[in-house]
């Protein structure tokens, strides 16, 4: 179980410059990264491709016990268990509270007309669904209908801070060209993802998410055509 940063007297007292962060990261033994970009991004903590890494600026103000964590998270042949390990590790430190992201208002897509009845229908099944899956444990979760969605089917939002589930939601052309079966299934798919953050566990689509996707009846990895895009997916 991760240990909460938020009481480590190193935090606070330690505050590192944003310009010796590389420098810090690279010490502690990170290879194959080129470039290192800051950002403020509200979900995604750190990522890599093309030997660029992209990190929460926020990081820039942790021990160095949590950046050798993410050093560890990144290296190459890492057990499965270890990596899980350091992910926990440096997802615990609160980058928030010292890099904290610009407010913004939720952007939800705008009703379109028969809307409705479509959100109804969804908040019905979410009601019926986290009855007979789940014995009614998941919260009651605002919906919302996207038309921006272009190749994702459904996902599901969470709370950045909190990591509780915040809103899910569907897209539009997925109600509008597939049958309602499919819309149920993707519902449930991102129920599942609520499940986990319920639980605390890790939202991806690992083991445990595909356990748990094989009890309910959903497919972990759904694809679905939308209009001219390559394939929908779930997230």
């Amino acid at each position: 179980m991760a240990t909460s940063l938020f009481d480590d007297p190193e935090v606070g007292r330690r505050a590192h410059a944003p310009e010796d962060f590389e420098a810090r990261l690279r010490r502690l033994g990170l290879t194959d990264v080129d470039v290192v970009r800051t950002h403020a991004n509200r979900t995604v903590m750190l990522s890599l491709r093309r030997r660029v890494l992209r990190i929460h600026r926020g990081y820039a103000h942790a021990p160095d016990r949590v950046l050798a964590a993410i050093v560890r998270f990144l290296q190459r042949g890492l057990r499965r268990e270890a990596r899980r390990r350091a992910e926990r590790e440096f997802l615990a430190f609160p980058v928030h509270l010292h890099a904290p992201p610009a407010p913004r208002r939720p952007r939800v897509g705008r009703s379109a007309p028969g809307d409705g009845p479509h959100l109804a229908r969804l908040m019905a099944a979410h009601h019926t669904l986290n009855q007979i899956h789940f014995g009614g444990a998941l919260d009651t979760l605002p919906i919302h209908i996207s038309g921006r969605m272009r190749t994702r089917l459904g996902e599901l939002a969470v709370d950045v801070v909190t990591g509780d589930a915040a809103a899910i939601t569907i897209s539009r052309r997925h109600l509008r060209a597939h049958s309602w079966a499919e819309v149920e299934h993707t519902l449930l798919h991102e129920m599942v993802h609520q499940w986990q953050a319920a639980t605390g566990a890790p939202l991806d689509h690992g083991a445990e998410f595909r356990r748990k996707a094989r009890e309910v009846g959903v497919t972990p990895r759904a694809t679905r055509r939308l209009g001219r895009a390559a394939g929908g997916r779930i997230e």
